[in-house]
């Protein structure tokens, strides 16, 4: 089966998620960051654990870092994070925090020189985030156009040596609408890299078409948070 990587999004110190990206629309998740992590740990499909620094992504440094800290003490599966992280110094905090993969966004893309070094120093524990309006790529918490088309990007960073690329297509975000499969699918025949989907499951068979086109792992938000969405998983 597909990779699990349940998400868990924070403004405040608290598990939120936004729709399309946009930061007036956060709704405050039914259980907090710290019950979300507990009942993940029951799941054997779950294999590693999401968590985004919204803010951070938006003010473009590390804010949640310290709660961050606090919540990888709860569980034992691998957990990686994004948000806000621009510098050697975050990565570096966060892997000796015990945090097992860090998520590059806006500085990767913007500074590839940057993130080719970042890779080279800590290869495969890097994974890139490329949020995008279908093929749009956008940064600094999906606020600004990027001015650069996906598979462009893709292109450019074939020969780096990171963990994957997650993908996410923002229209699709928050909406439990299904993801963006065409261009994920895309995506998938245009890298040798894993390709992560982020944004828009639904259910299980979401991740059952999401696995059929070769994908190789799965952030599930909303969906995380219904019951019928986990019913015969283990």
């Amino acid at each position: 089966m597909i990779k699990l990587w349940p998400a868990i999004d924070l403004i405040n110190a608290t598990s939120v998620r936004l729709t399309e990206g946009k930061y007036d629309s956060e709704e405050k998740m039914p259980r907090s960051a710290e019950e979300s992590i507990q009942f993940y740990n029951q799941y054997n499909c779950v294999d590693r654990i999401h968590i985004v620094d919204l803010i951070g992504a938006k003010q473009q440094s590390s804010i949640e870092q310290d709660y961050i800290k606090d919540l990888r003490t709860l569980t034992d599966k691998p957990i990686e994070v994004g948000g806000g992280i621009r510098s050697v110094k975050t990565i570096e905090a966060y892997f000796n925090d015990g945090i097992d993969y860090c998520i590059i966004g806006t500085k990767g893309i913007q500074d590839l020189e940057w993130l080719a070094e970042m890779a080279h120093q800590f290869p495969n524990r890097l994974y890139l985030s490329v949020d995008a309006y279908r093929r749009e790529v956008k940064i600094n918490g999906w606020e600004q156009d990027a001015e650069l088309d996906l598979f462009e990007l893709i292109e450019k960073i074939e020969s780096l040596p990171i963990g994957g690329i997650i993908y996410t297509d923002i229209s699709k975000d928050g909406r439990l609408e299904g993801p963006n499969f065409e261009i994920t699918g895309q995506l998938v025949n245009a890298t040798q890299k894993s390709v992560v989907a982020s944004g828009g499951i639904r259910h299980q068979q979401d991740l059952e078409k999401l696995e059929s086109l070769g994908v190789s792992a799965a952030i599930v938000g909303k969906a995380a948070h219904n019951p019928t969405f986990w019913e015969g998983l283990s």
